[in-house]
């Protein structure tokens, strides 16, 4: 039974990653549903649980059975995500209806979620039948998270697809009952788990052909595809069109005009640009236009290899060419890790995806420009673009992009604003063009071969109406500047997102939520009374306090959880491939955290007086964690991955804690205990993610909900 706890933790934190994998490309690379999904699977999770505790003594062949449905359910969830926008008939490049959004996460995630509770449910139920307890078997369930994590991550890391992970966690699952079944009445299954083992292998071998067939009902034309550490890559073609898709959102297709567009309204403010910084986008052709101006160097810098090496196999010839110039010189790197130990330059094109997730963001905040502003010489441009629409932006729209436009001034004296379907913005220590005249003179002498961009156009972009408009509403719009520990580009973008289906949600601006009386609300002092009455009245009642215990720690750790993993996020932009790792420091936590208690507690069984300290050291613990990445986000302070993960793995040790506490504390029946905190867990974990992602993140900010998190942990001590 402890393989069997081992392996359900495994499964389930590698079954939770991939499918959350799929549901992200399958929803256009929104950040947002990282978050939904792991709420909806922890309420599943919760369900299962329910519903077997209903088993008092489940034989090996049911959890044989079990493991058997999760191993065959797990690839036909990802099927199902794949072909959801064909089965829902949704348009191609445009999203679905949120209704039907939020129906298919529920229903790709339903199956295996309450198998996953209800392998728990009876799995530790056969465990404690030799008078062991509901915390060991918690921690072992959370050391084989701790695998499952930690194999997501390496599977991502070698370049192996997604679907491949698939089939593995489909193949431990099956592989699993092999352990549990003994005699001459499990033949038929033991045969039967052999057969689905030999098929899943085969699977496994034809993995390549069966992951593209699944990719072309969505993408017809493809060309290629593949998983990257920061998501799906993949190249269609139609004629002489080569289009470049990231988590199935369009990168770039090689017959526009952005590339030109972008770079020479840039360039030409600059007297005459040699060095020359390019931070992404380069296979799209900034490389290619900006090669027109002759310069005498050209650094690259292309943070995701694997779309590099994947698209430039199919470019046209004069991207191709331009990339392999002696004066062009690529780098792979996370570009503002480049800027810490560059040269200087005369010019800087910022080619970064578009502001809308935390992954990019990090590219357009007050600390990012300060990065560039050093790594520019006496005259030096840095440039970038920002998409909106060109003659009406909805109010979160233009506090977005003047909250960026904000931070870029903070660093800049001189900043430039010229506005389109495609807005490109300017900022150098010297004086900027201010009118057309001096760029289409510039123009005129270098002639460079354009499409879209010349002397006519640019006199229109600097006298048409939207110019002094634009202007005007930057000036006035009010947004905070866009910060690495602040990033109101997330939140906006997440408003935004969420007004393409509910209109009246792009009236709201999240920062008058928290306010400078924000504390002053009576809202506030009523809610805090109110849980500190409500956790004072079921103080009493030793039952459901314990229940309420679990459910409120569940509720902080995952929240506490959120904030860290979109904090890292907002730093280091990884976390399609490092969410496996992320989620393995917070199981090992919880492991640790159980098995600990566990020790110290049945070390103390006569003395049931003093365990209430190990309650309340735990739940100061936790409060000091909240305040502490509280301190972490108002102060500015940065942190890298070892250092998340050693907050992630401590909030899962006091929170792993708290169960183990509640599950042995003056607890007379130990199986009459599992159902009810093991789904209490969950469900404040569910309520915690869903309510953290989509309300208090958005509205007050990470700081202001770490300091909400450490008063709801320290209220929390009252229940012990």
């Amino acid at each position: 039974m402890i393989i069997s706890l081992i392996a359900i933790g495994l499964i389930s934190i590698l079954g939770q990653v991939v499918l959350i994998r799929e549901l992200n490309v399958a929803f256009y690379g929104v950040e947002l549903i990282y978050l939904l999904a792991l709420g909806i699977w922890l309420l599943w999770t919760a369900a299962g649980a329910l519903i077997g505790r209903w088993i008092l003594f489940p034989s090996p062949g049911q959890i044989a059975v079990l493991f058997i449905l999760f191993g065959i359910i797990l690839p036909m969830d990802v099927m199902f995500i794949r072909s959801s926008r064909l089965i829902f008939g949704g348009v191609p490049g445009a999203y679905l209806p949120i209704i039907v959004q939020f129906i298919i996460i529920v229903i790709s995630l339903l199956p295996a979620g309450l198998l996953s509770g209800l392998l728990f449910q009876w799995t530790a139920k056969a465990y404690m039948t030799g008078g062991r307890t509901l915390a060991l078997a918690y921690a072992m369930e959370s050391a084989g998270g701790f695998i499952g994590g930690f194999m997501s991550t390496l599977l991502i890391m070698w370049g192996i697809r997604n679907l491949s992970a698939v089939m593995i966690c489909s193949l431990v699952s099956i592989m699993t009952p092999l352990v549990l079944l003994r005699g001459g009445r499990a033949a038929f299954l033991r045969s039967l788990t052999i057969l689905l083992t030999c098929f899943f292998l085969a699977l496994l071998w034809n993995t390549s052909s069966l992951d593209r067939r699944m990719t072309m009902l969505n993408h017809p034309n493809l060309v290629e595809s593949s998983d990257s550490p920061y998501g799906r890559i993949t190249v269609t073609r139609l004629h002489n069109q080569v289009s470049v898709f990231e988590n199935d959102a369009l990168a770039f297709e090689t017959e526009g005009t952005q590339a030109e567009y972008f770079c020479h309204l840039t360039a030409l403010q600059h007297p005459d640009p040699k060095d020359v910084l390019i931070l992404g986008g380069g296979i799209e052709g900034l490389v290619r236009e900006t090669l027109k101006y002759d310069p005498q160097q050209i650094h690259y810098v292309e943070l995701n290899p694997v779309l590099y090496n994947l698209a430039t196999r199919h470019l046209p010839d004069d991207i191709r060419k331009s990339l392999s110039n002696p004066t062009v010189r690529i780098i792979f790197t996370d570009p503002r890790q480049y800027l810490k130990k560059s040269g200087t330059y005369d010019l800087i094109l910022i080619g970064m995806p578009q502001p809308s997730s935390g992954q990019a963001n990090r590219f357009y905040t007050q600390e990012f420009f300060k990065q560039c502003r050093a790594k520019l010489k006496p005259g030096g441009i840095l440039g970038f673009r920002l998409h909106a629409a060109e003659n009406l932006w909805t109010v979160p729209l233009a506090r977005r992009n003047t909250s960026i436009y904000r931070a870029l001034q903070s660093v800049f004296p001189e900043t430039l604003f010229l506005p389109g379907s495609t807005n490109v913005v300017t900022a150098s220590n010297t004086v900027l063009p201010g009118s057309y005249e001096v760029m289409t003179r510039r123009l005129q002498k270098r002639q460079p071969q354009t499409k879209l961009v010349s002397a006519g156009y640019i006199h229109y972009l600097f006298t048409n109406d939207r110019y002094d408009k634009i202007k005007k509403l930057l000036q006035h719009e009010q947004a905070p500047p866009n910060t690495d520990i602040r990033p109101v580009c997330y939140q906006y973008a997440i408003v935004i997102w969420l007004s393409q289906f509910f209109p009246r949600i792009a009236l709201v601006d999240p920062f008058s939520v928290v306010g400078r009386g924000f504390l002053k609300s009576p809202w506030v002092w009523l809610s805090g009374i109110s849980f500190i009455i409500f956790f004072l009245v079921i103080r009493f009642r030793p039952t459901l306090s314990r229940i309420i215990l679990v459910a409120t720690a569940g509720f902080t750790g995952m929240v506490l959880e959120t904030i860290l993993i979109l904090y890292y996020q907002v730093k280091h932009g990884v976390l399609y491939q490092d969410i496996g790792l992320l989620m393995m420091s917070f199981m090992a936590g919880l492991a640790a955290g159980a098995m600990a208690i566990h020790k110290k507690m049945s070390k103390s069984f006569d003395h049931r007086p003093s365990e209430c300290l190990y309650g309340v050291g735990l739940l100061i613990g936790l409060s000091f964690l909240c305040a502490l990445m509280g301190i972490v986000l108002t102060m500015g302070i940065s942190a890298g991955l070892a250092a998340i993960s050693c907050l992630l793995g401590s909030s899962g040790f006091a929170v792993g804690g708290v169960f183990a506490y509640a599950s042995l504390h003056e607890v007379e029946d130990p199986k009459a205990v599992i159902s009810p905190l093991y789904s209490a867990d969950l469900i404040g974990g569910c309520i915690g993610c869903l309510l953290g992602s989509l309300i208090f993140i958005p509205l007050a900010g990470m700081d202001v909900t770490s300091w909400g998190l450490f008063l709801i942990a320290a209220l929390s001590i009252i229940l012990v």
